[in-house]
């Protein structure tokens, strides 16, 4: 039993907590949230949703509002991905990624903990603080002051992938100008504020819809914190009922039971819960309850009673836990199919829009100098320059075989300059001063199809439109002779 016991304190020295990991992992997540809207290519960001200036960016690719087709899927990806990653390993997304848990670690164990001393040790998270003494009255004052000011930047943060900070900055400068932004930054920063100050993990247990989701998204290969009743003892019985509080206790009706009921895997549970009584929807995955079994039975020269393993691993013990099992390579299967379709579309981005509507009127007919019959047919190009750069632009007529070159561009005679972001309307007459079709009973619809082009950039920015040139027919072409 010493040789064990040294053995499993030589281990402690080694092992790094799960806990410490995760704030690592914080750290990484932060980093990246907070550098990731100051990155661009060419004015682009890796994402970014501008209600403000109707943009989409997307991996430093600008995409106009009017091409949000993208959106459904990048949710799908976000959904897929959670739910994925929930069957997989259960809640950990909430114990490793949500910014509910990072905001509340910051506040309780950085703030409280360890620059106030509120409370006395992280391990201990039942204990509140007596607030009754003026002493901690004062500090809680001062931890709240300190938590308004990260949430401000937190929620800076977020709206930095709504507005740019180049203008967000600007904006700021101009309260009276923005209104809608300040009062935006203002009311998140107090539900924030309100949510882990007050609410506190009471927004993981009854709030969050989450938890509800997961039960019916596990099953038994699902990975999760799951303590082990065969080593430890049937702490609970069926109804969930606490049977025993002292180790001798349970040792009588359990004999080989190695669980010390010390409590320090609830003491440590930042969701309150006890984790012997199984599977709670309150469980958030952090595997802080991992930790201080982990400590506590390693002292002893035992493998820890909680661990992060599957209910088919601890529980049924029927081998070991399958993590590439059918439902979780359907996810996979469905997030890189998801993937594929979304790279194909954004690759397709179109560096201009273009809409040709034909005017009311079908055609003008009107006889020329030279006694030839002109036929005019009118449209109205709305343009859009989703670059950020000035552009002229121009068009081509494509005709049908036979047609080349009878068609002909009477308006605009030169390309015409758009603006980035500015939609331009543009009047185009084509007309045609040749005897196209010589049908006397109806008027003749000829397929025609639009090349647009930037003159300076004619290999990028080009799209095709497919339109309609209306001939009249024989006897209007006789008539105006």
């Amino acid at each position: 039993m010493g040789e064990a016991v040294l053995k499993g304190k030589e281990y402690l020295k080694s092992w790094v907590p799960w806990r410490l990991k995760r704030y690592y992992f914080y750290v990484f997540i932060t980093v990246m949230a907070l550098g990731a809207p100051w990155i661009t290519i060419n004015g682009n960001h890796i994402f970014l949703l501008s209600f403000d200036k109707l943009k989409l960016h997307l991996m430093f690719v600008q995409f106009d509002m009017q091409e949000l087709y993208l959106m459904p899927f990048l949710l799908m990806l976000l959904f897929i991905g959670i739910f994925g990653v929930t069957v997989l390993g259960g809640r950990v997304f909430c114990g490793w990624a949500c910014p509910q848990t990072i905001f509340r670690v910051i506040y309780r164990d950085l703030i409280e903990t360890k620059l106030l001393g509120l409370r006395k040790r992280i391990k201990n998270k039942q204990q509140n603080p007596d607030y009754s003494k003026s002493k901690n009255q004062i500090k809680r004052v001062v931890a709240i002051v300190l938590w308004i000011a990260l949430a401000f930047i937190a929620v800076s943060n977020l709206m930095w992938y709504f507005v740019p900070p180049e203008d967000f900055f600007i904006y700021l400068a101009n309260p009276a100008d923005h209104g809608v932004l300040i009062g935006t930054i203002i009311t998140v920063v107090a539900f924030v504020v309100a949510d882990i100050v007050f609410i506190k993990e009471n927004f993981c247990v009854y709030v969050c819809p989450y938890s509800r989701i997961q039960s019916v998204l596990y099953d038994d290969d699902t990975v999760m914190a799951i303590y082990d009743p065969h080593r430890g003892g049937n702490i609970y019985d069926e109804h969930k009922n606490k049977n025993f509080t002292k180790q001798k206790e349970l040792q009588k009706i359990e004999e080989n039971a190695e669980c010390t009921t010390c409590e320090s895997c609830v003491t440590v549970c930042p969701t309150h819960i006890d984790i012997r009584k199984g599977l709670q929807l309150e469980c958030i995955n952090c595997l802080e309850c991992v930790d201080a079994c982990t400590t506590v039975m390693g002292k002893l020269g035992k493998p820890s009673l909680v661990r992060w393993s599957s209910d088919k691993e601890v529980i049924m013990q029927k081998g070991k836990t399958k993590y590439f099992r059918p439902k979780v390579l359907g996810y996979i299967a469905i997030l890189i199919i998801v993937s594929v379709i979304l790279g194909v579309m954004g690759s397709k981005k179109e560096y201009m829009l273009l809409n040709i509507n034909k005017e009311n009127r079908l055609y003008s007919v009107s006889k020329q100098a030279d006694d030839s019959v002109r036929v005019d047919n009118s449209y109205i190009f709305l343009l859009q320059n989703t670059l950020n750069e000035n552009h002229k632009y121009y068009f081509e007529v494509i005709q049908p075989e036979g047609l080349h070159g009878k068609i002909r561009i009477d308006r605009p005679t030169k390309p015409f300059l758009a603006r980035p972001g500015v939609k331009k309307k543009t009047i185009v007459r084509l007309s045609t001063n040749d005897l196209l079709v010589k049908d006397a009973r109806k008027d003749t619809v000829i397929p025609i199809t639009i090349k647009a082009y930037a003159i300076d950039d004619k290999e990028k920015v080009v799209v095709f439109r497919k339109s309609t040139f209306t001939y009249p027919r024989y006897d209007i072409i006789k008539k105006a002779q």
